[in-house]
């Protein structure tokens, strides 16, 4: 018995191994897959009424649903470049204004350390304008790779398309594949709850980041910064990074404060509000919007992110979660795997109280039957 567990759990090791490998060499196919597939879970009510309220046929309505989507995508980082764009325009003056106030604090290290303040702005390895520059590059880029992703995936709308077109036919393909395991009525089920997960997900993501948006915009607007909305909403749409998005999005802005406010405590303020928005977002906006919807506890969601990323890079980030939240409902509906939905699932109150309330509990009714 003891040896046949062994074997057991041998073998599905060696399944996870197999699979994390075939996926990081297949990247390249997977992940544009399943950007499609979330895209089209997105798509699926326009094309539904299209069908069903306009009488499209259905290649029509395919068609006119992925432009659509295409079209919008393309105008937000659009804008998004252009704002980019007029921002980094003004970054001499950004420069020079950051340099004005590093050099005194460079003048303080030099008294403690001994360095030259000259050998420190004008060495080699550490030119002042040069850094600065070069920090809103980096930063740049990382936005454009974070918010091109999908824009740079070609085959993405043609793979939608055919979702779209082939839903039925796709859907009975599985039917067929899971009837040795399941009924058509379990398989049905599975399907149903992997598409509701998927779109709760994503029209909450939705949701909060109008919410996470505002909040951002109206603490940039009480602290003066320029550009409120434009980074309110920009950081906001880096949600779509999970946990650490917002983050990221607030050091633009925080520079932009640096540079352009005559104290660094707005670049102070600009990073302290997005983290408490962060914390609001983390802890209750998303919780009450999304709630039981994607029960995936806190850990389970960070190390996803974690391993996601290590194996997708950037795109893994972003589809961690929904990824994480799909495997969740196969496992729950799964003999042999159900254990493991268990473990990705949020833990009930009794795995949450501690003994000491339990004893604080007990030693009050003592109290009360010495009383009685």
């Amino acid at each position: 018995m003891e040896t046949k567990v062994t074997h057991h759990i041998a073998l599905d090791f060696f399944v996870v191994i197999a699979t994390v490998f075939t996926a990081y060499i297949l990247q390249g196919i997977i992940v544009p897959l399943l950007f499609s597939i979330i895209l089209s879970v997105v798509l699926f009510p326009v094309v539904s009424f299209l069908e069903r309220k306009l009488r499209f046929n259905r290649i029509f309505s395919a068609v006119v649903s992925v432009i659509f989507l295409c079209t919008l995508i393309i105008a937000v980082f659009t804008f998004i470049g252009i704002q980019l764009e007029s921002i980094i325009s003004e970054s001499d003056s950004y420069v020079a204004k950051i340099e004005k106030k590093i050099i005194p604090l460079i003048h303080e290290a030099e008294k403690s350390t001994g360095l030259k303040s000259a050998e420190i702005i004008e060495s080699k390895n550490l030119k002042m304008e040069k850094m600065v520059k070069d920090h809103f590059s980096s930063i740049t880029d990382f936005l454009f790779a974070s918010g091109s992703i999908l824009g740079n995936m070609i085959v993405v709308p043609l793979y939608m398309f055919f979702f779209l077109l082939y839903r039925k036919f796709f859907i009975s393909f599985i039917y067929s594949l899971c009837e040795r395991r399941c009924s058509k009525e379990d398989a049905k089920t599975i399907l149903t709850k992997l598409y509701n997960v998927q779109q709760n997900y994503l029209v909450g993501l939705v949701t909060v980041m109008f919410i996470v948006g505002v909040l951002n915009s109206v603490g940039l607007l009480l602290l003066g910064i320029d550009y409120p909305f434009f980074f309110g909403f920009l950081c906001a749409l880096l949600l779509l990074i999970p946990y650490i998005g917002i983050l990221i999005g607030s050091l633009l802005p925080a520079l932009v404060a640096f540079a352009t406010k005559d104290s660094f405590w707005y670049a102070i303020g600009v990073i302290g509000i997005f983290s408490f928005i962060q914390f609001l977002e983390g802890n209750f906006i998303t919780p009450k919007i999304t709630g039981s919807k994607v029960s995936i506890n806190a850990f389970v969601s960070i190390l996803s992110i974690v391993i996601f990323a290590m194996l997708w890079g950037t795109s893994g980030m972003i589809l961690a979660l929904p990824i994480t939240a799909s495997l969740k409902v196969v496992f729950d509906h799964s003999t042999n795997f159900k254990v493991y939905g268990f473990l990705l699932g949020e833990p009930t109150e009794e795995f949450l109280k501690s003994r000491a309330r339990r004893r604080l509990k007990i030693w009050k009714q003592i109290r009360r039957n010495k009383n009685k």
